[in-house]
């Protein structure tokens, strides 16, 4: 069985009663082919190939601790650099957020988290807000974790508020280990947009803004 199927079987059994929350997105360009399939629903699934490993790892980080389902597949020119794969991915997987929450009816929509990972403490504060907008307070002592250039953590990022239209804040209150603050980074955001998307049993069926939009 696909992963694909997985998710969608997945969504299938747990959402009975409301409505689906899944999106599949493509995106193809000169450098890139990314595919990306989300379930906001879902358990913690993820397959990811982009061939590049640590942002895989870190991928799988947003699947497992946001709860969510996720597929993401991509083929770049990784002979020159990571980098048009790593922003390819991110402007994908902010677009499958952003369809994957239509109208944004009913979320949450704010979400904040505090993640420890041995000496590094970050902190991440989100809005699905239809506004994009990151502050990005990493201070990564090294230029590389394995292969990956560590300057691709924030074009990540950017790429997915871009994209999913999201308010991102991101703070380092502590941490040595370059490994540590991205994974951690990672985690405390995966926490942050699970909360955010969550549905609001009070708001049911209305857009969380005092303006009836986002």
């Amino acid at each position: 069985m696909q992963i694909s199927d997985r998710l969608l079987l997945s969504s299938d059994h747990d959402q009975s009663n409301k409505a689906s929350r899944i999106a599949s997105v493509s995106r193809t360009t000169g450098e890139t082919d990314v595919q990306v399939t989300i379930n906001l629903d879902g358990t913690g699934i993820c397959n990811a190939a982009t061939g590049i490993p640590f942002l895989d790892h870190m991928l799988h980080q947003i699947a497992s601790h946001g709860l969510i389902d996720l597929d993401v597949q991509a083929k770049g020119d990784l002979e020159i650099d990571d980098h048009h794969t790593n922003e390819d991915v991110g402007i994908t997987l902010g677009q499958a957020f952003s369809q994957a929450l239509g109208d944004r009816k009913g979320i949450v929509r704010f979400g904040n988290f505090l993640a420890p990972l041995d000496e590094a403490l970050i902190q991440v504060a989100l809005d699905f807000s239809g506004r994009p907008h990151i502050s990005y307070g990493l201070e990564i002592p090294t230029q590389r974790v394995g292969t990956y250039d560590t300057q691709l953590v924030r074009e990540f990022f950017v790429a997915v508020v871009n994209h999913s239209q999201m308010t991102l804040h991101i703070r380092q209150i502590d941490g040595i280990n370059s490994h540590h603050i991205i994974e951690a980074t990672f985690k405390a955001f995966a926490r942050a947009m699970r909360m955010a998307v969550e549905m609001d049993t009070r708001r049911a069926g209305m857009i969380p803004s005092s303006k009836g939009v986002l």
